[in-house]
């Protein structure tokens, strides 16, 4: 694989985001495809909610001028990615318009897990039945859409999580030489960086439901892509199969965290609040913009110490395990800090 593929498709998806997004932005005016501000709403005025149009446009862009001709390999995996994708847009704007209950945006949810499992994108390590390959291959991508919908509570925190996260992969992929997981994460981060100034730290534009549910999908694909302990060019340990679980440690563990805060409460669990990380954060006295940057440099750290388990020998993989754990204890003695402070209006 050429390493040019990745580069090109992080340019061009950028370029197309960052051009896009405000043509998608006027297009939300224009269609009354706005969120309205209002309970835990902070706008002070109706804002754009088709973000996530602009960023699907940007990865096809992306993996079609640079990496089509390379990609045709693996042309059943791609057709997975794309289609999932598009039907995870497509869920989140149906959301996104018409706020869909639970129970139909869960089923939509598993309808495209489905779609995906069909095309081959599936867990195998460890896993020897096909029919367990597929439930678990459904419960992780929905887990990861929903850790990602959860993770859209702030101006910037889900695409620059989402990017910084897609970079991990990226790079894991392109020292394996794998052609589609590389040119995918690529064609993620650059269009999630090329949205990002038109959403932080002013939010012009929201990714909305559609923008998160196809963020959380397309990193949900991109864990089952790669090869995380390959039999040709073994690592020193089998710990690498746990890269996918720490590179999405903190939108999984802000997930675990609020669902079971609000069943403690009481309350149904998907129902939104102000108890995520990013909110007890702000509580603590950050201001959003630090409290997401925080967040930016948590997600950097524990993917670069995913990167390491790749040649790590078991001392040293041990003690990545021990770092993730350690940012994990932090984080949530900072929320037990944070529930602590009186909540301010959000």
């Amino acid at each position: 694989m050429s390493n040019s593929i990745p580069v090109l498709s992080f340019v061009i998806a950028a370029v197309v985001a960052l051009a896009l997004t405000p043509v998608a932005r006027l297009a939300s005016r224009r269609l009354g495809f706005l969120d309205a501000p209002g309970g835990r709403k902070t706008q002070a005025e109706p804002v754009a909610l088709l973000g996530g149009v602009a960023v699907f446009v940007a990865v096809l862009t992306g993996l079609w001028v640079a990496g089509a001709p390379g990609l045709a390999r693996d042309a059943r995996h791609l057709t997975g990615v794309l289609a999932g994708g598009a039907m995870a847009l497509v869920l989140g704007l149906v959301d996104d318009w018409f706020d869909l209950k639970a129970a139909p945006k869960l089923a939509g949810q598993i309808a495209i897990a489905l779609v995906a499992v069909a095309f081959g994108l599936r867990v195998t390590l460890f896993i020897p039945l096909p029919a367990a390959q597929c439930v678990v291959t459904v419960l992780w991508l929905v887990t990861v859409m929903n850790a990602l919908n959860f993770m859209d509570n702030m101006n910037g925190l889900c695409p620059g999580v989402g990017a910084i996260c897609a970079l991990i992969f990226g790079g894991i992929a392109v020292a394996h030489g794998q052609a589609l997981p590389a040119a995918l994460a690529a064609a993620t981060a650059g269009a999630l960086l090329g949205f990002l100034p038109w959403n932080f730290p002013r939010a012009r534009i929201f990714l909305g439901d559609s923008g998160s549910h196809l963020v959380g999908f397309l990193l949900g694909a991109l864990a089952l892509l790669p090869h995380y302990y390959l039999i040709r060019d073994p690592s020193p340990t089998v710990l690498p199969v746990l890269i996918p679980l720490i590179v999405l440690s903190l939108p999984l563990f802000d997930l675990v965290a609020v669902m079971w805060q609000r069943w403690r409460r009481g309350a149904p669990v998907y129902i939104g609040d102000t108890n995520h990380i990013s909110h007890r954060f702000v509580r603590l006295g950050l201001s959003r913009v630090a409290a997401v940057w925080v967040l930016y440099l948590l997600t950097s750290v524990l993917g670069v110490g995913a990167l390491v388990l790749l040649w790590a020998p078991p001392w040293v993989a041990a003690l990545v395990v021990v770092q993730t754990l350690g940012v994990l204890a932090v984080v949530t003695a900072l929320q037990h800090f944070g529930a602590k402070q009186k909540s301010a209006p959000y």
